[in-house]
């Protein structure tokens, strides 16, 4: 299970420039070759929508990668035709609102997504699922995954 395995592989990182996440994407989806579902936890302004594109760009998104604060998930399209759904639960002010949605056609479909705000619907999460854990202190980002 990806969770016993982070646990036991846990890395964490310092990143003190924005041109350093794509390095860190790259590290991130190599550690981590089976995985589809990324839940973000950090507080708002650490990072997170940033990281994400720099994941989606080294998946081949020819689509702009943007915050789905009002829409609460974004569809970005790859190169080769696959599909990368980003979430933004901020805004969720209950697990209704998630059923709603239709989480469970995006979450179980096999393709990438990424959870901003994953603290919001943690109980609805599959069992698998790649915990990224952000802060941020005087400029300097410290990422865990």
């Amino acid at each position: 299970m990806i969770l016993q395995l982070l646990m036991t592989r846990e890395k964490e990182y310092h990143i003190a420039a924005e041109g350093e996440l794509i390095k860190l994407a790259k590290d991130l989806l190599a550690s981590h070759p089976d995985a589809r579902i990324f839940a973000f936890f950090g507080a708002m302004g650490v990072g997170k929508t940033t990281f994400i594109k720099a994941i989606c760009h080294e998946l081949g998104s020819i689509d702009l990668v943007s915050s789905p604060t009002y829409s609460i998930v974004n569809h970005y399209a790859t190169k080769n035709g696959q599909s990368l759904y980003h979430f933004d639960f901020y805004r969720i002010k209950s697990i209704a609102e998630v059923y709603d949605l239709g989480y469970e056609e995006y979450m179980y479909s096999g393709n990438y997504c990424f959870i901003e705000w994953p603290e919001k619907l943690e109980s609805l999460l599959p069992d698998e699922y790649i915990r990224v854990g952000m802060e941020e202190t005087n400029g300097l980002r410290r990422v865990v995954f």
